[in-house]
């Protein structure tokens, strides 16, 4: 064929069937692949037993499936833009309810193509993640498990009790959501682990009973498993049902009966934290957060964040440029920095002006607390001076050399710091020879006041314990939402923060050794232990200081 021939054959227009062209196209146009699902057990409430797979898994998703706001705390570990889809709203029997998720996760993944569906506990485990991937399965949509903490096992684990020792190796778990009371089959010698047996634990015991159990039986019953809100009420068969009654429970809770309950005397670890069950206010900065709050959850606390400070730039910002300028041009042979936002603000205007850590070559580096000279660290430096012994403004004076006309060659320092901040670093810094650039790097500015139901629990005493970070926030709270109650507990992070609160009327119970956020835990925490053994020895119940009579105050 000729080459003309060729051209002709192959650009000339070809008449297609309407039917046909459309089904080529209809194959030609790619099909939308279906998506993948991942079912993640993120455990029964503490949102720490969520495994590294787990966040790992969450951190790609594109969509995930939750059960209304149970699973918010783990959403932090997803990317910007995810999105959320709430499966709560389904109604009706536990299969309706599953039948109705399960539709919404596969609808789900039509959509997206990584979705992560979050469940309470395991997946596979007195969960509804077995027939949710199995309609995955029925509509050709792929899927991995990641295994939770069930709360068969962590709800008795927190609560100190083992659900095998050495003399008992047989566990029976059942749930009696939707089951008959036969108990005629289990050993009144084994274990039982009982789930959804709270609102028919009359008839439970009445069974148990006559399967053969004894009265004496051990059984204790515990509700808000592995959270802070964690409660066991302990008696047997004969008791338990009275003792809840006694102790005003109610929900649903993790019941285990067996001898194995008596080794909680002996093995109870998390609900006699120091700082259990502790609603703590700890008033702070807009932008400060994590390592009070963490600590404070450690020792088995319920912290609430409540801003009482902002930190905003300067009103004036010409007198940290000039200063900026003049750290550049050799002007000065110290910088001090006295708190984290200082060491912030000047890191601020140092990316303002494309600078970094090598402009303080030559420059010597005061910092006043080991936040301070964390944050410094951070930044590459290694400080020549932290004080020795009290972190504060006066420490740092009692530690720093005089000037020396012949081995310093610039008597100048330059002191970022806040607007309110006190003059004693000043005025110690001039006895010593030394010219202070004292320029304003921040203002802290009073937040707005927190919500009514807030004010009113501070001003009743339904905090059991305030921290204060700094004079500031002992100022602040007091300005907008004013006095914790005589009855809650006061702790303060320095002599110059206990000094505010006393001369706000406030009675300070504890101090940390050292100005950190870790610390000033720590001594709450030491205080709340003490307390504790004082009421144990004195053979009184463990309270709250939230739950004394009101107007009474502890004794130090």
């Amino acid at each position: 064929m000729s080459s003309a021939k060729t051209a002709a054959a192959t650009t000339a227009p070809t008449s297609v069937p309407a039917k046909v062209a459309a089904k080529t196209t209809a194959a030609a146009k790619p099909a939308k692949p279906l998506g993948h699902v991942t079912f993640v057990g993120v455990g029964p409430g503490d949102p720490a037993l969520l495994t590294l797979a787990g966040r790992d898994v969450l951190a790609g998703a594109d969509a995930v499936v939750v059960e209304g706001n149970q699973h918010d705390a783990f959403l932090t570990y997803c990317r910007p833009g995810v999105e959320i889809v709430d499966a709560s709203g389904a109604e009706g029997s536990r299969a309706l309810r599953t039948a109705a998720r399960a539709r919404l996760v596969v609808k789900t993944a039509k959509n997206a193509a990584n979705v992560v569906r979050l469940l309470t506990g395991d997946p596979f485990t007195f969960s509804s993640g077995a027939e949710e991937a199995t309609a995955c399965r029925k509509a050709g949509i792929g899927f991995n498990v990641v295994p939770g903490v069930s709360e068969v096992t962590a709800v008795p684990t927190y609560a100190g009790i083992p659900l095998t020792m050495k003399s008992d190796r047989d566990v029976a778990v059942l749930d009696l959501a939707e089951a008959k009371l036969d108990f005629s089959r289990y050993n009144p010698k084994h274990t039982l682990v009982l789930l959804n047996a709270t609102e028919v634990l009359r008839e439970t015991v009445a069974a148990l009973t006559d399967a053969g159990f004894d009265p004496q039986t051990p059984v204790a019953l515990t509700t808000g498993g592995t959270t802070t809100a964690q409660n066991s009420v302990i008696g047997t068969l004969g008791t338990i049902v009275a003792d809840l009654r006694a102790a005003k429970v109610t929900g649903e809770g993790v019941i285990v009966v067996g001898s194995v309950v008596e080794q909680r005397e002996t093995l109870s670890w998390f609900e006699t934290k120091p700082l259990f069950g502790w609603r703590i206010l700890v008033p702070r900065t807009k932008d400060q957060a994590g390592p009070l709050m963490d600590r404070l959850r450690r020792y088995g606390a319920m912290p609430e964040e409540v801003p009482t400070i902002s930190v905003e730039p300067p009103r004036n910002p010409q007198q940290m440029d000039k200063a900026i300028r003049g750290l550049v041009e050799g002007r000065y042979e110290w910088v001090a920095f006295t708190s984290v936002n200082a060491v912030r603000a000047v890191r601020e205007k140092f990316d303002e002006y494309g600078l970094d850590a090598r402009a303080f070559s030559g420059l010597k580096i005061a910092a006043v607390g080991d936040k301070t000279a964390e944050a410094i660290s951070d930044w590459g430096i290694k400080p020549d001076l932290v004080p020795s012994g009290e972190q504060s403004a006066r420490g740092l004076v009692e530690d720093w050399p005089p000037f020396d006309e012949v081995l310093d060659p610039i008597n100048r320092v330059f002191l970022p710091r806040a607007d309110i901040a006190t003059e004693t670093l000043v005025a110690g810094l001039t006895d010593l020879g030394w010219e202070v650039d004292d320029v304003t790097a921040y203002r802290t500015v009073r937040a707005a006041p927190p919500p009514a139901p807030t004010r009113e629990a501070i001003k009743t005493g339904k905090f059991d314990a305030v921290v204060f970070t700094s004079s500031s926030t002992v100022r602040n709270l007091v300005g907008i939402a004013g006095k914790p109650h005589a009855s809650t507990v006061i702790a303060v992070i320095g002599p110059a923060t206990l000094k505010t609160a006393e001369e706000h009327g406030l009675r300070v119970d504890a101090m940390a050794d050292s100005p950190a956020a870790e610390e000033l835990a720590d001594a709450l925490a030491r205080f709340g232990a003490e307390r504790r053994e004082t009421m144990i020895e004195a053979g009184d119940p463990v309270t709250r200081p939230s739950e004394r009579r009101s107007g009474s105050r502890r004794k130090s």
